[in-house]
């Protein structure tokens, strides 16, 4: 069935002098759907039609509808026809008030800002559908092997070159069933058990931090500051670490990258101590000020090394997935394929011929791109809604998802006020183990639209700077 354009009737009026065209019929298209002339669902001329309507390029109308589609006002179609955003009341609230909390049978009808998630509304395209489906034509009777799809480690291999400037051969990466999975997967390799001792980042990423606890391993926590790891001072002899968990790309939550000279005296350390160094690459692919940077595992011996490279797909594409790899230095490959081999694969053959494909295509490539270029005008939100605030600190937000924020007020009354406001965050001190903790909020701006961020970070700029009598 051919969709026909709709008869062009909408009340359009084009001046001279009232701002760039794009601009006009941005705005004009907004009046007409919050003053329901267009209601959701509905289609709107192509842009090739209401650029020949209105006697004006395409080009205009293209960057307008580029820009309604951005903000949750437009929707594109499988069959790429475009529309009013069928979902459009969850996406533009009539106002603030909207947004505060509903619960029903435990879902939660507000603004949900809490850090650590994607945009997903694109990922489902002909690349990603094309993946799936000649997987699932391939699929066999058989088992994966132990250390993953062959055609998999592969393409892993392939990205990591290109991406990360890793050099690593296939037989050096193993799948995994995502970033807490591959962790548990070296801490087993290496003995696991109460004997082991694992140093973590102060503040870090909590989630990662309750592995080897649960393996029954010491932790051991090392300071950071605004630049990362702290490494002048770190344990040495009997009182080094077995493993250490560091982000030096992006660290967790402060959101600095480790200098070179810091990455270089880590390397050296690791190396002298005999510390395996688990380097947790969660989102260096967004960088926002900079390309991304090399991974600590670039300056690393690919053979006799100490650095293992743990990476997932949950940032770049969906934490859905619960799909991840290794890069492993060579002798620790025989270590960890046994333990594999022991406990098997987790991720099904089905799913991994499909991040085959859709790696081989370069459809990751390409989507990293896309979302980089989102992400970085809802961080340029961020920044304009909330920096230079009194009472408020924004942390360097140079790539990831989240934005740290620290506030003079009090943490729990902030994340209270927030909450009965409809907007959820996490509360800063969370990811301190120790007592230097610090009082503000971490929130996600990645899997919202830029109507719901302007509503959340409102409410933020309101509550996160008010003055407590």
């Amino acid at each position: 069935m051919v969709r026909r354009t709709p008869e062009i009737t909408l009340p359009l009026q084009l001046s001279a002098d009232a701002g760039t065209l794009p601009e006009q019929l941005a705005n004009q298209f907004r009046e007409l759907i919050t003053g329901q002339v267009l209601a959701p669902g509905d289609p709107v001329p192509s842009s090739r039609a209401l650029a020949d309507h209105l006697g004006i390029s395409r080009g205009s109308v293209v960057a307008a509808y580029d820009q309604l589609l951005a903000e949750g006002y437009l929707s594109a179609s499988g069959g790429g026809s475009t529309m009013v955003n069928p979902q459009l009341r969850r996406v533009h609230p009539p106002q603030l008030a909207a947004i505060r909390p509903v619960r029903d049978e435990g879902s939660w009808a507000g603004l949900d800002l809490r850090p650590g998630r994607p945009w997903t509304a694109e990922l489902v395209d002909a690349p990603w559908k094309a993946a799936w489906r000649r997987a699932a034509n391939a699929a066999a009777d058989a088992e994966p092997p132990a250390l993953g799809l062959p055609n998999l480690r592969q393409q892993w291999a392939e990205h990591l070159r290109r991406m990360r400037a890793v050099v690593r051969d296939p037989a050096q990466i193993a799948v995994t069933g995502g970033g807490r999975e591959g962790l548990a997967l070296v801490l087993l390799a290496l003995g696991g058990g109460t004997g082991l001792r694992v140093a973590v980042e102060d503040p870090g990423y909590p989630s990662l931090r309750r592995v080897p606890r649960r393996l029954g391993a010491q932790l051991l926590e090392l300071p950071t500051d605004e630049h990362g790891l702290i490494t002048a001072g770190l344990p040495t002899g009997d009182a080094a670490p077995d493993v250490l968990l560091v982000t030096p790309s992006h660290q967790y939550p402060r959101g600095g990258s480790l200098p070179m000279d810091r990455r270089q005296e880590l390397l050296e350390w690791a190396r002298n101590d005999q510390v395996v160094v688990v380097e947790d690459d969660y989102d260096s692919e967004l960088r926002y000020t900079s390309s991304p940077l090399p991974a600590l595992a670039a300056l690393d011996d690919p053979v006799t090394g100490r650095v293992v490279l743990l990476g997932t797909l949950s940032k770049t594409l969906t934490p859905a997935l619960a799909t991840g790899f290794l890069a492993l230095p060579e002798w620790l490959v025989p270590a960890v394929g046994q333990v594999r081999t022991d406990l098997g694969q987790p991720l099904g053959l089905v799913a991994q011929q499909a991040m085959a494909e859709y790696l081989a295509s370069g459809a990751l490539r390409l989507h990293t791109q896309r979302m980089r270029q989102r992400y970085r005008r809802l961080r340029a939100e961020v920044v304009s809604a909330l920096s230079g605030r009194p009472g408020l600190r924004v942390y360097p937000m140079d790539g990831g998802l989240q934005a740290v924020v620290e506030t003079t007020r009090d943490e729990a009354v902030v994340v209270a006020e927030l909450a009965s406001g409809g907007v959820l965050v996490s509360p800063l001190s969370q990811y301190w183990s120790g007592t230097d903790t610090r009082s503000g909020i971490v929130f996600g701006f990645g899997a919202v639209s830029l109507a719901e961020l302007r509503a959340g970070l409102a409410l933020i700029a309101e509550i996160g700077a008010k003055m407590d009598s």
